[in-house]
């Protein structure tokens, strides 16, 4: 039977590649605490989604029902507390999501890869200001804006919804 070459090692010890120090350092289940650190946050992001889901169409219901029949104010009141309630459950799980982020991005300090740290940075930009210039307005919409800012408006935009049959109920 035929040996595979034997590669020789380098003489110089101080050669090894800083981020294998560093990984080696770490206590001996830090990586298995990161992932399941890392799985938590997804797990909350997915329930975020579930419960995005729900509201809008719970929501799209209410709206159905106020379109299609004569209903009495209290309907589209019922609408205005269920967007209340949908806000402040994203605003919870934002919440707990910065907190598990925050979480991770230390314990990233400590590894030699810093995937979510990197990824961050390369998001994190200056602030583009709204500008009624063709190239200000394309920089402000091609800007990153995460997941959390966006789908705190849909519940406002029900609620004026629900506000304008309000008002319109009020107006006949």
């Amino acid at each position: 039977m035929v040996q595979p070459p034997v590669r020789e090692q380098p003489h110089d010890l101080d050669a090894e590649a800083p981020a294998s120090v560093a990984a080696r350092e770490l206590p001996g289940n830090y990586f298995e605490v990161y992932k399941l650190a890392v799985e938590m946050a997804d797990r909350i992001s997915a329930r975020r989604g579930t419960a995005n889901s729900f509201f809008l169409t719970v929501n799209t219901g209410v709206l159905a029902v106020i379109g299609a029949a004569t209903v009495r104010w209290y309907l589209a009141a019922a609408g205005i507390v269920l967007c209340v309630a949908w806000w402040a459950l994203l605003k919870s799980y934002r919440d707990l999501n910065h907190a598990k982020f925050g979480v991770i991005l230390a314990m990233e300090e400590q590894m030699p890869a810093r995937i979510y740290s990197d990824e961050w940075q390369r998001l994190s930009k200056e602030p583009v200001s709204f500008i009624l210039r063709p190239a200000m307005v394309r920089a402000w919409f091609a800007q990153y804006r995460g997941l959390g800012y966006i789908e705190r408006i849909v519940p406002w935009v029900f609620v004026l919804i629900y506000f304008a049959d309000i008002l319109r109920l009020v107006l006949q």
